[in-house]
């Protein structure tokens, strides 16, 4: 960053009333949002109040609309749904509801909402915005108010956040709640395929997405679905024969399931309904297949939320309050979102426009158009989804005669699996011969290479873990046994998906392009590790899974001390010396303490945070969290802060400790990593082809340059190609760690969000962009 930080102390809230209320749909992470708000808030020294059961709660007045404390919002980051209550409220829609609504806020001296909710939550707020100042007129005309108060609340401040499963609002790559309800879909799927598989069957799953595809598309990534129905993109006139032959091709090539996920908003393309039963019967009628429906519904806005929406909500809800701290009369209502890995404001009305403009493209069967407008995340899940799915005819395939090799290195990270699904299909699409490599560079020197076909792929998505076998090995000392395979193979590129140790390897093939021409190929990474210790990325394959496993087990430890005396629980986590498992895992978590190798601490920080603990712990609050990453510090162990804490508590609270280990490599992959690896991986192979016309020569390939050894890595917005020579002065080497990194900026959050006085850095936030201004060409840190 080469400008100055610029810190919040100065923002204060001080003679600031901020209100905060959930509408419409409830959504998992509505909680976080709200806890957020209110602590941040408190934190600037305003009054925040909680109105409950949205509008209504606004327009009814008396205990709905209540001041809240720090400990109001104590536990309910793990729960579900909102616990402020949301109502559909007719009487707000009317000007004498909002005359009611008003003379409620003014009496409490409250003039900044902060709004959770869809983008119809969203435009009543903003209306009550524009009509502020004439209800406030109208109330001092009936004399419920007087001229004082006319002058002193003058103005109303709206912030919004998107609250929605579906993630059907314009402006922001996900809305809380998307992440969980694909969580939900997914363990259903995967459920699902068990019982497919064991009778031959064809499932049909219906899920949420009246007006948006997107939970559809993203699950049918997510679990290499056969077929998918949207309401963006209408199946073209025939569509039953296309997908019946694909379902029996399928059954042909030995598959003993089919799986096809509808939308509830699904249309042909004459704006016909599509209906699951609709699809069940054509299936039987045709085919015979024994097939069966099953329809999520509510399912999958229920459940507690996912880490990665947890921290989604915080960060907002963070976001929000600053927004209002900085709103002026002239200032528009603004949204706080995400585009990439970044917190952004957006003028709430330019969103709600666009998002009205999509159901209007669809409406008049613009539906390329409706695609376009949905963003760059949306665009890229269906030409992913596209080029995965279906598998042209042999006759059909370009024939490139060139040869590309793929093999994990490193740890296993769950998603491992489905990137290299999508290497091997997307390779074939281009015209390549893929082959497998087994167990890395290890495997490569031995010759444990094999040609692998689309087939051999398929159900790949949904396995965590690497089915390719993967090693820590290094290539260096197999350097010469691995060019030999490389020539007998007639090997023409090479995509490595693994963590530091890929990187490393890649670094050591092209140095040693001097002795071995073999290695003067185009080489690719993708990052795919827990620990998020990648130079040139800030997300790896494998770590929102891992955060999951942590968030779900720092849930179930804290429920464990429910009933019993207070009690402070010391975890240890993975990661090397990388914080980011430690450090997010505390967000996601409601953790008071992180302890990570990259923020040094000393026996005088440890002993504050105890006594900051035993205070709290003396409040309503009955248990405590702390989190310590594995090589934090080499003397302060988890033992030594487990007894520490031990004692310092002793007559307060008690003490236990947890080490999480090697779960945290385990499991199935999380949607996002499912996509994420399905989406970087694809993007890689792109390259890959690219980089095989740019350096054929005379009948043979010759790449020498910096450049055709690239790293692709998702940086703030964007998914970058990099030279690993060029990441080589941003990696410290001998912790295994790049070194500046961009969650460091989130531990402030963390502190705030546990009751500490820290300085938070607000750089980035503060700037009001324009919708049209994202750019459209580039990737996300959405799904």
């Amino acid at each position: 960053m080469d400008h100055q930080p610029k810190f919040f102390e100065n923002l204060s809230g001080a003679g600031k009333a901020i209100a905060v209320l959930t509408s419409g749909g409830d959504a998992q992470g509505m909680n976080a949002a709200v806890r957020a708000v209110v602590r941040m808030g408190i934190y600037v020294n305003a009054k925040v109040y909680f109105i409950y059961e949205g509008y209504q709660g606004m327009v009814d007045g008396g205990d709905n609309i209540v001041e809240v404390s720090w400990e109001s919002v104590s536990s309910i980051l793990q729960v579900g749904g909102t616990v402020i209550g949301s109502a559909r409220c007719k009487s707000f829609r009317t000007r004498e509801g909002r005359l009611q609504a008003a003379f409620n806020l003014v009496q409490r001296g409250i003039t900044n909402l902060c709004v959770i909710g869809g983008d119809g939550s969203l435009t009543g707020a903003n209306l009550f915005r524009e009509e502020w100042s004439g209800l406030l007129e109208e109330l001092a005309q009936k004399g419920k108010i007087d001229a004082e108060a006319v002058k002193k609340y003058a103005y109303l401040n709206i912030v919004g956040m998107v609250g929605s499963i579906d993630n059907d609002f314009c402006g922001t790559d996900m809305t809380i709640g998307t992440d969980s309800a694909l969580h939900r879909i997914i363990e259903v799927v995967d459920a699902i395929m068990t019982t497919a598989q064991s009778h031959q069957r064809t499932f049909v799953l219906e899920v949420m997405g009246r007006h948006c595809g997107y939970l559809a598309l993203v699950s049918a990534l997510a679990c290499g679905a056969d077929w998918v129905f949207i309401p963006e993109y209408p199946p073209e006139e025939g569509w039953e024969d296309t997908m019946c032959v694909k379902l029996s091709e399928n059954r042909a090539r030995k598959k003993r399931l089919n799986i096809i996920i509808v939308a509830e908003g699904a249309i042909d393309c004459h704006n016909k309904p599509i209906t699951s039963e609709k699809v069940k019967d054509l299936v039987v009628q045709r085919l015979g297949f024994d097939t069966r429906v099953t329809i999520l519904g509510h399912v999958q806005r229920g459940g507690t939320p996912s880490a990665f929406d947890r921290i989604l909500a915080s960060r907002m809800g963070v976001e929000a309050v600053l927004a209002l701290l900085e709103a002026t009369p002239d200032t528009p209502a603004c949204v706080v979102s995400l585009s990439g890995n970044q917190a952004v404001r957006l003028p709430l009305m330019e969103c709600v426009q666009m998002t009205q403009e999509v159901q209007k493209a669809m409406d008049e069967g613009r539906f390329l158009e409706a695609v376009r407008l949905r963003g760059r995340s949306f665009e890229n899940n269906l030409n992913t989804y596209k080029l995965l799915s279906h598998k042209k005819p042999d006759a059909e395939l370009p024939k490139t005669n060139f040869n590309v090799a793929v093999l994990n290195v490193g740890a296993p990270a769950a998603g491992m699996n489905a990137a290299v699904r999508a290497a091997v299909r997307v390779g074939m699409t281009e015209g390549h011969k893929i082959f497998a490599v087994i167990d890395g560079f290890e495997g490569f020197a031995r010759g444990k290479i094999k040609e692998i076909s689309w087939g051999d792929v398929g159900g790949w998505t949904g396995q965590g873990g690497s089915i390719l076998g993967t090693k820590r090995t290094l290539p260096a000392k197999y350097l010469e046994k691995i060019a030999e395979q490389m020539r007998t193979n007639n090997i023409n590129a090479l995509m490595v998906i693994g963590g530091f140790e890929a990187y490393l390897g890649l670094l050591e093939l092209s140095a040693a392009r001097e002795k071995y021409d073999e290695f003067c190929v185009p080489m690719v990474m993708v990052p795919a590790t827990v620990s998020n210790n990648v130079p040139g990325s800030d997300f790896s394959i494998g770590a929102d899974t891992a955060l999951n496993t942590i968030t779900d087990t720092c849930d179930r430890i804290k429920q464990s001390a429910s009933g019993t005396k207070r009690r402070v629980f010391i975890i240890e986590t993975m990661g090397g010396y990388c914080g980011y498992l430690a450090n997010m895992g505390a967000l996601a978590a409601g953790a008071d303490a992180a302890y990570i190798f990259e923020e040094q601490f000393d026996i005088r920080e440890l002993q504050a945070n105890v006594e900051h603990l035993t205070e709290k712990m003396k409040t309503s609050i009955q248990r405590g969290l702390v989190l310590r990453n594995e090589n934090c510090n080499e003397n302060y162990t988890t033992d030594f802060i487990y007894q520490l804490y031990s004692e310092e508590g002793k007559g307060v609270f008690d003490c236990r400790k947890n080490v999480l280990g090697h779960m945290q490599q385990g499991g199935a992959p999380s949607p996002f990593d499912r996509n994420f690896g399905t989406k970087i991986s694809a993007k890689a192979m792109q390259w890959i082809s690219k980089k095989l016309k740019e350096t054929y020569r005379k009948g043979k390939i010759f790449a020498n340059t910096d450049d055709s050894v690239c790293l692709l890595g998702m940086r703030r917005r964007n998914l970058v190609f990099q030279p690993v020579a060029e990441l080589k002065s941003e990696t410290d080497f001998v912790h295994r760690i790049p070194k500046e990194q961009w969650w460091l900026k989130l531990r402030p959050l963390m502190k705030i969000l546990a009751k500490y006085k820290t300085s938070y850095d607000v750089s980035d936030s503060g700037q009001l962009e324009h919708v049209a201004m994202l750019p459209k060409e580039a990737e996300t840190g959405a799904i």
